[in-house]
């Protein structure tokens, strides 16, 4: 299954909870609200990703006279993926890391560690950036932006769900008496599923960005040599300034250094990543 097509049905299952649950609790009304709400919880969030991010990580624009190869990189690439140059941004921080953010093509940003600029060779952290630019082609945060409120939408009915058992409602006096055992269940799974679902399709968007990236380069080695350089001294050296709502923008975790294998990932086991851009080599 292509990452792609993976994305599309977990955004279909996701939007199917939604029906399921408000259906079972308060019927067209209550997902309208839900939906109402959870648009405006992240509309915000998407128009002024950039601004956001930036601002939590301290990250200061760099110029071309101060990183003129670094400017040429990205130039190329952007060219190569059909997109306009992003702009580009320098975080202070040791931690080896980079992230993109933007809510289009043209507002978007590469942002990259004092680290990571220290760390990679010329040749990998190109391959870095090819990953970064193919984020930005694939409009990767409206993505996450709509996985984002679809989740709270499930989040917000989930405690309806919980009202509506403790207190009783009307999705339940109208379905001939709801369990209120059951709701609590599904006030409880619902946002864990949501959550899950969420892990996953950030993976997947991982898995395509890395493809993209080595298309865009032509050299998926350097990505891959890049990412286990990464992965080595990012748990070395975590970063200073850390969020679990930013984590899924970084190349690598950058949760403390931790790899949260599994389920309860943003990102895909590096290894496994590395086994596919090898493969890819021509």
């Amino acid at each position: 299954m292509t990452s792609q097509l993976k994305t599309l049905l977990l955004l279909a299952l996701l939007s199917g909870i939604i029906i399921a649950v408000g259906g079972a609790i308060g019927g067209s009304q209550g997902l309208v609200i839900a939906l109402v709400i959870a648009l405006f919880m992240n509309a915000g969030s998407y128009w002024f990703s950039d601004k956001i991010v930036l601002g939590m990580y301290k990250a200061g624009e760099l110029a071309e006279a101060d990183a003129p190869l670094l400017h040429r990189m990205v130039e190329d690439l952007s060219a190569r993926a059909g997109i306009p140059k992003p702009r580009i941004y320098l975080v202070p921080d040791e931690s080896p890391n980079a992230f993109a953010t933007g809510r289009n093509p043209e507002h978007a940003v590469v942002a990259v560690t004092d680290g990571i600029m220290r760390l990679l060779s010329p040749e990998e952290l190109r391959g870095v950036l090819a990953h970064e630019i193919a984020h930005i082609a694939h409009r990767d945060i409206l993505i996450q932006s709509v996985a984002a409120v679809l989740a709270s939408v499930i989040t917000f009915l989930a405690h309806m769900a919980q009202f509506a058992a403790i207190f009783g409602g009307r999705g339940s006096d109208e379905r001939g008496g709801g369990n209120p055992i059951a709701m609590l269940l599904m006030a409880i799974l619902a946002p864990l599923a949501a959550a899950l679902i969420q892990f996953a399709i950030s993976r997947s968007r991982e898995y395509l960005a890395d493809q993209g990236g080595a298309e865009y380069s032509g050299r998926p080695q350097d990505l891959a040599s890049a990412l286990g350089k990464l992965q080595s001294y990012s748990q070395r050296v975590p970063m200073r300034e850390q969020s679990e709502a930013t984590a899924h923008m970084f190349i690598v975790n950058p949760l403390s250094g931790k790899s949260l294998a599994g389920l309860f990932s943003t990102h895909p086991p590096i290894g496994e990543r590395i086994k596919r851009l090898m493969a890819m080599r021509k």
